[in-house]
């Protein structure tokens, strides 16, 4: 009987029970049970099945008499009752005592002040690979000293679930219980639910615990100065891209801590998308794909063994994992002092934002806490409106406490520490989305240098009384006319009518889910001018 499992309830007497394999048994071990194969150049790629992608309609978060209090209880964080969870959790636990398991003891922060020890139990090997590669990994003598875990996540995705008998939407679930600090993720083989349930875990107990401020966000360092920037994004605004300088320091990619005097990542590894990939373009995620990197639902070619970076047939949400290390200029241990830049990147399909703005405070916290950017529908029945997205924080899905509690938090930091703060979007310029065209990736890249040396603050700046911005006039290497988005307009009416249009869906959506905010931080954004 396996000891460590037998002390969570888990009554396992296969005899194969696989602790802390290194990333090349963990292949072999994928490969014998025909979970994947080998591309050309080493990674392992798999796939994930039916889901391909996150499922936000099956997480939940279960009600404990403790957290009840602190959760922020809504369509994001759906509540499960404990009754529900235990019987849930009994469930998996009975299904697990015949398989063959994968155990990952690892950490979660950088920064072994605030780190958290995080035990996985996979009943697929590729997924045990993936976490060994995201999270960070101790070295022998931190696993002699290991003790017990913080926290435990239950991986089954050959467990699948009843919603009638379990209280679920559908035969997925993920399941995080704070109380009893455990996490259960059943019916999906997509491995991105697990690294994200780590960052919810973080995002509740290092406010709580730790007063550190949990952030959706790439950084990276200046290796002269070593000043640290942080770059707030969502999905497509050009986190990854733009983080990864060849001029900088690499702190991560996707999650990490701010405390009083460092920012630390939360993660020892990267899980980048990979559709349209190519050397030239990403050249750092492209050499970051081989032997020990995980490359998930690309189609590979069963020959060759090439990978078709361009081919979305399965999902367009296609990804690899890798360890931070496959990256050329990351440093180790991923943690830099505090941030003197904060960067909030968007892309706007309506093509009214200006490329480049300055945020006072409270502007800073208003868009922290209203996380814009604009998506388009599908392309093969032509697109007519871009579609605004408004995602707190950044990353609505993984914050589980109040938005006001991360707010706060980030506002005393930008004042503790004097940190400059920049709205840059990289979407549509000279008209929305079909009409105008895409913020060269060139200018942009000129712009955020200029925003991190500190050259943009020597420009002339005009207040923007529509959006609530102060937007420079000049940026080195960029066309003067490009910094003020009206002038790219050929019909200057119609920039009007649309950046109205915006400026009124920013305050709804702020009326609606923040009608508690200070009055300081509503009036810090933007209003329509009709």
């Amino acid at each position: 009987m396996d000891h460590t499992l037998l002390k969570l309830g888990i009554y396992n007497d296969t005899g194969k029970v696989h602790y802390n394999l290194g990333a090349a048994a963990l292949v072999e071990e994928a490969l014998k049970r025909g979970e994947g194969i080998l591309t050309d150049t080493g990674a392992l790629s798999i796939k994930t099945g039916k889901y391909t992608g996150r499922s936000p309609d099956d997480k939940f978060i279960v009600d404990t008499p403790e957290d009840h209090d602190h959760v922020n209880w809504g369509d994001v964080n759906r509540p499960m009752s404990v009754d529900a969870y235990n019987a849930l959790k009994e469930r998996i636990m009975t299904y697990l005592g015949d398989k063959e398991l994968y155990v990952f003891q690892g950490f979660a922060g950088a920064d072994q002040r605030y780190s958290r020890k995080f035990m996985v139990v996979n009943e697929r090997a590729c997924q045990n690979l993936f976490i060994h590669q995201l999270l960070i990994r101790p070295n022998e003598e931190e696993l002699e000293e290991y003790g017990d875990q913080d926290y435990t996540i239950l991986a089954v995705p050959g467990f699948k679930c009843v919603p009638e008998r379990d209280g679920t939407h559908s035969e997925a679930a993920i399941v995080v219980n704070f109380a009893d600090h455990m996490v259960l993720i059943a019916g999906t083989e997509y491995s991105g639910e697990i690294k994200k349930s780590v960052f919810t875990v973080m995002n509740y107990v290092m406010p709580l615990e730790e007063n550190v401020l949990p952030m959706h966000c790439s950084c990276n360092m200046n290796p002269k100065t070593r000043g640290t920037a942080v770059f707030f994004g969502l999905s497509g605004t050009g986190k990854t891209t733009l983080s990864a300088d060849p001029n900088r320091l690499l702190i991560g990619d996707d999650e990490h801590g701010w405390s009083d005097d460092h920012v630390f990542n939360f993660e020892g590894g990267c899980y980048a998308k990979c559709i349209n990939l190519t050397q030239d373009g990403e050249p750092y995620i492209y050499n970051a794909i081989k032997f020990g990197a995980e490359v998930e639902n690309v189609i590979v070619d069963p020959v060759t063994r090439i990978p078709d970076y361009f081919d979305g047939t399965i999902t367009l949400n296609t990804r690899v994992g890798y360890p931070l290390e496959y990256i050329d200029n990351a440093i180790t241990p991923s943690v830099g002092i505090a941030p003197d830049v904060v960067i909030f990147l968007t892309a706007d399909a309506f093509g009214v934002l200006p490329p480049i703005s300055k945020l006072s405070e409270e502007a800073a916290m208003y868009h922290f806490v209203t996380g814009f950017t604009s998506k388009v529908a599908g392309t093969e029945r032509g697109i007519t409106e871009p579609q605004p997205t408004f995602s707190t924080l950044f990353g609505e899905p993984f914050m589980p406490l109040s938005p006001d509690i991360y707010a706060k938090m980030l506002g005393e930091k930008i004042e503790k520490n004097n940190v400059r703060v920049y709205l840059i979007n990289t979407g549509w310029t000279g008209g929305p989305y079909g009409v105008g065209h895409r913020m060269r990736l060139n200018y942009t890249r000129e712009m955020v240098t200029a925003a991190l040396n500190g050259d943009i603050e020597k420009s002339r700046f005009i207040h923007d009384k529509r959006f609530n911005l102060e937007i420079p006039q000049e940026c080195p290497n960029v066309p003067h006319h490009i910094m003020n988005p009206k002038s790219t307009w050929q019909d200057r009416q119609a920039y009007d009518a649309q950046a109205d249009k915006l400026a009124r869906m920013f305050m709804e959506n702020f009326e609606k889910k923040y009608p508690h905010m200070p009055e300081e931080i509503k009036n810090a954004g933007p209003k329509p001018l009709d």
